[in-house]
């Protein structure tokens, strides 16, 4: 993350170049997307004509229904925002227009991401985009900005989405058959989708900037270089649905799922920087490690806030499959300097000093977590708080306080939290325990093959 600047890339588009690919007949579709409570992007393709006409300006409007269902988007009770009794009224998707691009992957296909509204043009504060900017709002009061990359990893399978859908995803042939952690050749296999899938995100206005093979069978990361943290947190939403979109076209798939199997599961690595509005690196200075007193302050309040806030960074039941020890994901709540057996790993110093969290998986939904790592590092920074000592060794065997080894666990910690209600408001909280508590009723109400394994004949 070094430089004063994220990098520009070519790929986005002005409302004046749309219109004249428009006349042009080069592009004849706009869709009008967000993201949801789950982490996937939705919305709905417009006519390029309308959109241009109509739509730029006003926005398009949508059931509020979709920030208030489950990940089978079925409509669910203990929404404050949305409901039967409310009679699932409309929203309005307002484009954002900086974000506007062309989407190589799809025929004549431009996208932009849009904010999300009430009719009478009062924020939704419950939309991930939204909970996001407050906490950049917050951070530029302090002259602040934050700068993001997200680790993205995922398993591919030879398997295509309904072929698998049909296997009730059993017995699927993932696209390697042994460890391929930085290995070439088996990789070279899936070369073609990998590239496929890097060159559209570059041509989308990305800056693809490398793959590796990764542990698991099948499983690889794609990095793209930091940029402001909105910016990327858009970013990641279109390449994770970019990626499955170019996979379909192969007769592909993949996952980004926590924890496909009993093997590694999908991390997401976030690395988290501030700086000045002047550019000036001021998480550097003349401290232990390189460290201003403001980033001392900023891991202290990312420690202190990591249990509370781990809904945002684990979302679902799978989520908690991860933290396995030995696995590479966390299990303690604890910071080091280049150390992977830490929830918080510091790397780089002056410009590209920074922390990386290595709590979410591949399932997270990465406005949340941003939101939620800005979030307790304001904590840290307002209350002063001391850092405590380094961790030197293996975190998985320190006595630590431990990432939370369930949703539920999770839930409770975000319900009874004060820090998170002052930082996301009261709305926000509730709506997300809502879904968390959703979640897991649908979870307890399940018999597992598992269950029917262990205890068909021997109970």
């Amino acid at each position: 993350m070094a430089g004063t600047t994220a990098p520009v890339r070519s790929g986005n588009l002005t409302i004046e170049e749309l219109t004249a690919l428009v006349a042009a007949k080069e592009v004849d579709t706009v869709i009008i997307a967000f993201t949801d409570m789950q982490g996937r992007l939705v919305g709905k393709r417009a006519s390029a004509r309308l959109f241009l006409e109509e739509l730029a300006e006003h926005g398009a409007e949508c059931c509020n229904y979709l920030l208030a269902v489950d990940v089978e988007m079925n409509t669910v009770d203990g929404y404050a925002i949305s409901s039967w009794d409310k009679g699932y009224g409309d929203m309005a998707m307002i484009p954002d227009l900086d974000t506007l691009r062309i989407v190589p992957w799809l025929p004549a296909t431009a996208m932009v991401i849009a904010d999300m509204t009430w009719l009478d043009e009062k924020p939704v504060v419950q939309s991930p985009r939204e909970i996001l900017k407050t906490q950049i709002s917050r951070l530029a009061e302090r002259g602040l900005v934050p700068f993001v990359g997200t680790e993205l990893e995922f398993i591919v399978f030879d398997d295509t989405y309904r072929s698998a859908w049909a296997k009730k995803y059993e017995r699927l042939t993932p696209a390697s058959d042994y460890n391929i952690d930085y290995a070439l050749l088996a990789s070279t296999r899936m070369e073609p989708l990998m590239r496929a899938i890097r060159n559209g995100m570059d041509a989308a206005g990305m800056y693809s900037e490398g793959i590796k093979g990764e542990c698991n069978l099948g499983q690889q990361e794609i990095a793209f270089r930091y940029a402001h943290a909105l910016a990327t947190c858009d970013n990641h939403s279109i390449y994770k649905n970019g990626a499955k979109e170019i996979a379909d076209q192969h007769g592909k798939s993949l996952t980004f799922m926590a924890k496909f199997n009993e093997r590694e599961g999908n991390s997401c690595h976030i690395h988290l920087s501030v700086r000045g509005t002047d550019g000036a690196a001021v998480m550097a200075g003349e401290e232990p490690y390189g460290f201003s007193r403001l980033m001392e302050h900023w891991i202290a309040g990312q420690l202190k806030t990591m249990r509370e806030f781990a809904l945002f960074f684990a979302p679902n039941i799978n989520s908690y499959k991860r933290y396995v020890e030995g696995s590479f994901a966390p299990t303690a709540v604890a910071w080091g300097v280049d150390n992977r057996t830490c929830a918080l790993r510091v790397v780089g110093h002056g410009q590209s000093l920074r922390v990386e969290n290595r709590v979410p998986g591949g399932d997270v939904n990465q406005y949340l977590a941003v939101a939620a790592l800005i979030a307790g590092g304001l904590y840290g920074i307002e209350h002063e708080l001391e850092l405590e000592p380094i961790f030197e060794g293996n975190a998985y065997g320190s006595a630590a306080p431990r990432v939370p080894a369930s949703l539920r666990e999770a839930a409770a910690l975000f319900g009874e939290s004060a820090i998170a209600r002052e930082a996301f408001g009261a709305d926000v909280v509730q709506h997300y325990l809502n879904n968390a508590r959703i979640e897991q009723q649908a979870y307890d109400s399940v018999i597992t093959d598992w269950e029917r394994v262990r205890g068909f004949e021997r109970f």
